[in-house]
């Protein structure tokens, strides 16, 4: 778990940073990282979905998971936490629950989340994350500068799901293969292409819908992949 704290702390401590250049750059400069964050959102889902050999079973888990999702209702619900973080809080700015759920994704859909939680589980040292550490620090100041302090928040999530992975793997131990972490990937790239589609305001996708779709991959491939 060291790698997955060291992250945690390294979101926060690049979001507070963020937060400091955000107070004084000009709105134009704002505006402007935000379309660059919505582009390499795009390039960032675009590479990840690339790399599947399992296609049909990617629509499968989808479809599953938006299912899941609208039956819960965990867009709705994602975005009540994030209205009742903003004002359980005091914290001002109309995008809280939008940096939030943007960052959340952008730090744990990645394949060095899931690789190196998966490193970090089975007892190696976990270089994977210091590296992540470093890369998700300087992208969180990027993002609290033009999304605000719910990407300070979103260090929540990243303890909580890299965590688990690093719990699964070493309960589970050589059970992780490279197809399971290629699937697992790209299914988190489909979720960064939807998220940058709302990042550039071209039509709401409801996300966190999706979500579950990362676990009704897993079984798929198993028994069908």
């Amino acid at each position: 778990m060291v790698g997955t704290i060291v992250n945690f702390g390294a979101i926060i401590v690049g979001g507070a940073i963020g937060l400091k250049f955000k107070s004084i750059l000009p709105q134009r400069v704002v505006d402007l990282l935000f379309q660059v964050l919505g582009l390499f959102t795009l390039y960032l889902g675009f590479s990840m979905v690339l790399k599947t050999e399992h296609a049909l079973l990617i629509v499968f888990s989808l479809i599953l998971g938006a299912l899941t999702g609208a039956l819960l209702e965990l867009q709705k619900r994602t975005d009540r936490l994030g209205d009742y973080l903003q004002s359980r809080f005091n914290l001002k700015g109309n995008r809280f629950s939008e940096g939030f759920i943007v960052a959340s994704l952008l730090f744990c859909m990645g394949p060095v989340a899931i690789l190196g939680s998966i490193e970090d589980g089975l007892g190696s040292e976990p270089k994977l994350l210091f590296i992540k550490s470093l890369m998700d620090g300087i992208a969180s100041i990027a993002f609290a500068a033009s999304l605000g302090v719910g990407v300070i928040f979103s260090a929540l999530p990243i303890l909580i799901y890299q965590g688990a992975i690093t719990l699964l793997a070493s309960s589970l131990g050589g059970s992780f293969n490279q197809v399971m972490i290629t699937e697992l990937s790209a299914v988190g790239g489909i979720l960064l292409v939807g998220m940058s589609i709302n990042i550039l305001d071209i039509k709401k996708i409801f996300v966190i819908d999706f979500i579950t779709a990362l676990i009704y991959i897993v079984p798929l491939i198993y028994f069908f992949g």
